[in-house]
């Protein structure tokens, strides 16, 4: 990693772990392959800042841990790349075995239950699919009834704030974003609703 750690894939510890690793790595991962309308990526970090703003608008404000638990949602990817769901489901278990033991340590690092309680999964992945309905329709291609076929109802979103989300930021900028509201969420500062 550029922070000098050495991360071990087939035994993570947390203590090789880092937020500035996680973020750089998530702001150059491309989601949809890279298939995606506009000059920059669609990166990862941007999804889950997403994605946390998406699940803001279902139940407000989140406490701390649901918070780093929808920032940290899909942090494996920092090391593993972003695959889409039907090479995910072709590789089988030996994937879904490393994003575990991955995810598994980075919750550790960062004070987290190794395992969420099912009801903050079920959350994240009604949120996940929201982010994904949006990025479908506006990044990737699809039409509106195809996205819905796949991820379900579009969720709401003010409009400026929606914008601002689906126009893909440079790798910097989606770093940074990421990193400034990981610290705000790990130190327990919470921020206005818009």
């Amino acid at each position: 990693m550029l922070s000098g750690r050495r991360l071990d894939l087939l035994d993570p510890s947390p203590l090789d772990i880092e937020i500035e690793d996680i973020a750089h790595g998530l702001a150059r991962v491309a989601r949809w392959n890279g298939q995606t309308v506009g000059a920059n990526i669609f990166s990862v970090a941007q999804h889950t800042l997403l994605v946390e703003e998406v699940a803001r608008r279902r139940v407000g404000e989140p406490d701390r841990r649901l918070a780093l638990a929808l920032l940290l949602h899909d942090a494996p990817e920092y090391v593993i790349g972003d695959m889409i769901s039907p090479f995910k489901g072709m590789i089988g278990e030996s994937y879904k075995a490393v994003e575990k033991r991955l995810l598994t340590a980075i919750h550790r690092r960062f004070g987290l239950a190794p395992e969420l309680p099912a009801d903050v999964v079920k959350l994240i992945k009604a949120a996940d699919r929201g982010a994904a309905f949006l990025e479908a329709t506006q990044l990737a291609g699809f039409s509106t009834a195809e996205a819905r076929r796949f991820f379900g109802a579009r969720p709401a979103l003010p409009a400026g704030l929606e914008r601002d989300f689906m126009t893909p930021w440079p790798a910097p900028v989606a770093e940074r974003r990421y990193l400034e509201r990981f610290a705000r969420v790990f130190s327990g500062e919470s921020r206005p609703r818009t």
